[in-house]
């Protein structure tokens, strides 16, 4: 008899060795490694792509209905205008966040436009299906529903039926009979990803799947997945509130960091055309000390959010920095030019930083916002409710030029904004705006005495 071979996979990254290790040594996750019998890698046979002779660039036609358009303006913003055909998009996210909600909505809108829909199910019955899908108001002649995990029984289904859309929810739930480990290991979730890619390329059919995230927020089986796909977004919010965020992470047809804003609710996820309202809904039209507005873009689209600040005397040896959606140490260095460029002593201040409203602000263009959030609440001092503040700060106090200024302006002045402070090196503007001022700033400290009202 045959010797039987295997192998240890680390189930957080697909690191592969001939022995059990505790500690990862290409993710330094602890006790993931599962062993996994060594076989054929798949007893399915591969379809051949289409044009696999090589063709000069300018010689390749380009079909003028290569995107489908899924019926929601926002999904479709963040996919960069449509789902693209022969595309394979991977959609992740916390459980009940709301990835088969969006999923099945956008189906029955493409079933409805005219497109043969096949959602694959590995969790879920027929009966549960057709339970969300009254919910949601979803009918259409054309989405048909497969409950089945094995993937080479979905590929039957394909092959019968011929959809231009496919969704599989979810691909840690789906198997291949040609790996031995089970369902939602490493080696399965490549194996069924490798053979859903196959099928988008050489069939030109959209394959839609869902993927979990893991407890540390990364899509389980995770960067062969993000690797092999063309698209990857992730669904993100507080389920204690009831919008969420659809970010792009990676996009082969279109812009990165895009994000489509949702309102979960009881019949589905309804489209926010107007995202910097929602942020801003909350905010009370007082002077507030601590509480500055900014302007942060999200790909191409610019969002205004409410910064808040807290700072008061620390009862502990040492003073506490807690910040939500603005990056930890970023706000370290804030402070630090705080302290040295204007003399603002917070050594013995507990500092607590959040953007309202769950969103993650990374552009370095919120600087200025945080910095005069701190500022003011610290000296108990206001900004004037109707001002919006944007600039970059750098290590020695001046405030560094910004892209797309403009746009951020007119997203201001259509939310009523009245007066914007904005880096001195990006005037003068092309197109003066009317209505609102625009005051130009370089020195941390020129910002802070322009922008006080008291």
């Amino acid at each position: 008899m045959a010797k039987v071979k295997s192998k240890w996979t680390c189930q957080s990254c697909g690191y592969e060795t001939s022995g059990y290790l505790g500690k990862c040594p290409d993710c330094s996750s602890w006790g993931s490694f599962v062993e996994e019998v060594t076989e054929k890698v798949s007893s399915l046979k591969f379809d051949r792509l289409p044009d696999s002779t090589p063709k000069l660039l300018r010689d390749i036609s380009l079909d003028e209905n290569i995107r489908y358009k899924t019926g929601m303006a926002e999904f479709d913003n963040v996919l960069g205008g449509g789902l693209v055909k022969g595309s394979l998009v991977l959609v992740g996210g916390d459980p009940g966040i709301g990835k088969s909600t969006i999923t099945l909505q956008s189906s029955g809108k493409l079933a409805q436009s005219g497109l043969k829909v096949l959602y694959a199910t590995a969790e879920e019955s027929g009966n549960q299906i057709k339970l969300r899908s009254n919910r949601l108001k979803v009918d259409s002649d054309n989405l048909y529903i497969l409950t089945e995990t094995n993937i080479e029984e979905i590929k039957k289904g394909i092959d019968e039926l011929s959809p231009e859309i496919l969704v599989v929810d979810s691909i840690q739930a789906v198997y291949s009979q040609g790996i031995s480990s089970s369902p939602g290991s490493v080696s399965q979730v490549r194996e069924c990803c490798s053979i859903l890619m196959n099928i988008a390329k050489s069939r030109d059919i959209t394959v839609i799947i869902i993927g979990h995230v893991t407890k540390d927020g990364a899509i389980a089986g995770p960067k062969v997945l993000e690797h092999m796909v063309d698209t990857v977004l992730y669904f993100e919010g507080d389920r204690y509130k009831s919008y969420r965020l659809l970010r792009t992470m990676k996009n082969r047809f279109g812009g990165t960091h895009e994000i489509g804003v949702f309102n979960m609710e009881n019949n589905g996820l309804i489209e926010v055309t107007n995202p910097s309202q929602l942020f801003l809904s909350e905010r009370e039209n007082l002077n507030t000390p601590g509480s500055i507005v900014i302007v942060s873009n999200e790909g191409t689209r610019p969002i205004l959010v409410e910064i808040q600040a807290l700072v008061g005397a620390t009862p502990y040896p040492s003073p506490r920095r807690v910040t939500t959606g603005i990056e930890y140490n970023r706000v370290l260095q804030i402070l630090a030019v705080l302290e040295k460029r204007v003399g603002l002593n917070l050594s013995k201040q507990d500092v607590y930083i959040n953007a309202v409203g769950g969103l993650n602000i990374q552009e370095p263009s919120a600087d200025l916002g945080v910095a005069l959030a701190v500022a003011t609440c610290a000296r108990n001092m206001t900004v004037d409710p109707s001002t919006v503040i944007i600039g970059e700060i750098g290590l020695s106090g001046e405030i560094r030029r910004v892209s797309n200024l403009e746009l951020k302006i007119n997203e201001s002045k259509k939310l009523g904004f009245k007066r914007i402070i904005v880096p001195k090196s990006n005037l003068p503007l092309k197109n003066k705006p009317e209505n609102i001022e625009v005051i130009g700033v370089s020195r941390l400290i020129d910002a802070i005495s322009k922008s006080v009202s008291g």
